[in-house]
């Protein structure tokens, strides 16, 4: 049996993808089995694979993980991306929740229909510019290193340069008036694991298309 995670989602982004992120960062190679049909979603349920009866669903250290959170917060932890003591652990939790709306809005803006998109989009750009970056652009001000918490890569630090192309992809001006994050996106980039897996070919993925969002809506409902 392969000792490589293996990642149990359908072939997009979705919920897996800071999941796939974070891998990639710590540099661990990840085996994709993909769901393509709703049977494939049953056959895991029916299985008992599923704890709560939904994926992401991560195989790793012999264990069969659901739940995004815990699955990112264990793979963190176990390579190194979690920070050195409790206090710079609880910096990164609340770095990282603090994202998790204006990814939502992120995440879901190609699922919107046709005639909601361009007021989705305007919210997206509301709360990007006006509420989330301007508080991560005073973190890294005031903290004055490199990184989000301490003085080492963590999940805070990947999730949001993940965050920020997302939203350069839905507007690719949305960091005009954030030059640390400029900064930061430039930097984090250019860490060797990352800069591989933002290469043509890795197992990122691209934004989902208007024509896959009806295959995903059937796998899940």
């Amino acid at each position: 049996m392969s000792g490589k995670p293996k990642l149990h989602y359908f072939n997009g982004r979705g919920r897996m993808e800071p999941i796939r992120w974070l891998l990639a960062a710590a540099g661990v190679e990840f085996e994709e089995c993909f769901l393509e049909t709703k049977d494939d979603l049953i056959k895991l349920q029916k299985g008992g694979s599923l704890l709560f009866q939904q994926v992401p669903m991560v195989e790793i250290d012999g264990m069969k993980m659901v739940q995004t959170r815990a699955i990112s917060n264990y793979i963190a932890t176990k390579y190194n991306l979690y920070g050195k003591d409790l206090k710079e652990r609880a910096l990164i939790d609340m770095y990282v929740e603090g994202l998790l709306d204006l990814y939502e809005l992120l995440m879901t803006h190609n699922f919107q229909p046709a005639d909601k998109k361009e007021q989705h989009l305007a919210t997206i750009v509301d709360k990007a510019t006006n509420r989330y970056f301007p508080v991560y652009e005073k973190v890294l001000r005031d903290h004055g290193q490199d990184f989000l918490v301490g003085k080492q890569l963590s999940k805070g630090d990947v999730l949001l340069l993940e965050t920020l192309l997302m939203a350069e992809e839905c507007k690719p001006d949305i960091l005009a008036k954030f030059p640390l994050l400029q900064s930061f996106k430039a930097r984090i980039s250019n860490i060797p694991t990352i800069k591989k897996f933002l290469q043509p070919g890795s197992q990122r993925k691209p934004p989902t298309q208007e024509k896959d969002v009806p295959k995903v809506i059937k796998i899940f409902h």
